[in-house]
């Protein structure tokens, strides 16, 4: 069943991006992907794992990250209703916390801030990253024996 799904997949990818590379008159053509096959670009943990609402915005993130690393990102976490911090952008659905299977964190942030309408990028220890589109803004966080966070002053847009 899991090849079945795979070939399908590829399949429809195959379809998704197929064009013609030039106009008639010789120039490049520019490819736009239609909003539905965006969430292709990307895979879910477990079922339990909110994306449905994700924006049109947050969606070509995701997809830049694929295209860009040539892997699905992986979403731990969607849209979180209940987040603890009020002004959590994923109880508004305009973040998610990824993994790229493969890849190191350096390398998914590396592909994350050119994405087109990338806000924040933030990377924790454990090696997930989280990309929104709020204002620009990038952080990490690590919690240390001590209970600090490391990298406090990036996360509050202050140069160290």
């Amino acid at each position: 069943m899991h090849t079945v799904f795979s070939i399908a997949l590829a399949c429809l990818l195959t379809l998704s991006f197929s064009t013609p590379a030039q106009t008639r008159d010789g120039k490049p053509r520019k490819v736009r992907l239609p909003v539905h096959s965006l969430s292709v670009a990307y895979a879910v943990q477990t079922a339990s794992v909110k994306t449905g609402c994700f924006s049109p915005r947050l969606r070509a993130i995701l997809a830049h990250i694929a295209a860009k690393t040539g892997r699905r990102p992986l979403v731990t976490s969607g849209h979180r209703p209940r987040a603890h911090r009020t002004g959590s952008l994923h109880r508004l659905c305009q973040a998610a916390d990824i993994r790229v299977p493969g890849l190191s964190d350096r390398g998914i942030i590396a592909a994350a801030r050119t994405a087109p309408g990338i806000g924040g990028v933030g990377r924790y220890c454990n090696g997930i990253v989280h990309v929104d589109t709020g204002p620009k803004r990038q952080w990490a966080h690590c919690r240390r024996k001590g209970g600090g966070i490391l990298n406090a002053r990036r996360r509050a847009g202050k140069r160290a």
